[in-house]
């Protein structure tokens, strides 16, 4: 979620010596190198993106460890066995909505509405609350079925893959809280909107990987 630029001065921001204001903030670019240093809130978002980057390849390598162990059932129960696609699909919507809910507090925070941007905010959360709560419930049941992690090298590789997304969301959940509180009392400065840009991405890119999960995890594995 991000202040981008909201009241720009000018067409051209880093041409050198031009002053130019980027939201509430004012930064100039001196001529060094190409076209000035870049903003704070262009460093940050950029350094952010390399976090999600490094988080990617860490998902990658669980993706490829149950790729690799997915058929290794130790003869215990499969994905067919315990995936319940109605739980996943309510899971898969308020995961999509909230992020549907976090867009629609960028706008508000673009209007620097705060009843609007603390309302939106909220419902991201609960949403994401009831995606995690789906997924808790969905780990007892199948630990309660004798079908935990210690089961099989496939049901290991199915916990730490879709726990590690789901410690993801609730990290997200104290993020979200957090930067909701600075908000109310701070408002709406410029390190608290980079905070929440880099919040947006964080929360979008578990979306993505997600929908990743949904489709070759439980898709493929309730499949013939």
């Amino acid at each position: 979620m991000s202040d981008i630029a909201a009241g720009s001065a000018v067409r051209e921001p880093y041409r050198p010596g031009q002053h130019v204001t980027h939201g509430h903030g004012l930064f100039s670019a001196t001529g060094h190198g190409q076209g000035g240093p870049a903003s704070k809130f262009v460093t940050v978002a950029y350094g952010f993106w390399i976090f999600l980057l490094s988080d990617i390849i860490m998902f990658s390598a669980f993706f490829a460890a149950f790729a690799v162990l997915s058929k290794a059932t130790a003869g215990g129960p499969t994905g067919k066995d315990l995936f319940e696609l109605t739980r996943i699909a309510a899971q898969t919507g308020l995961l999509l909505t909230s992020s549907f809910t976090g867009g629609l507090a960028t706008l508000a925070i673009h209007r620097r509405s705060m009843a609007g941007t603390q309302f939106w905010l909220l419902v991201t959360g609960l949403l994401g609350a009831g995606f995690l709560f789906l997924e808790v419930q969905e780990f007892a049941a199948m630990v309660a079925e004798q079908a935990g992690p210690s089961r099989s090298a496939f049901l290991s590789a199915f916990f730490a893959l879709v726990g590690c997304h789901g410690s993801h969301v609730g990290l997200g959940l104290l993020w979200l809280g957090t930067m909701m509180a600075q908000l109310w009392v701070k408002g709406f400065r410029q390190e608290i909107l980079r905070r929440l840009h880099c919040f947006g991405l964080f929360w979008h890119a578990l979306d993505i990987i997600w929908i990743a999960i949904f489709t070759l995890v439980y898709l493929l594995g309730v499949s013939p």
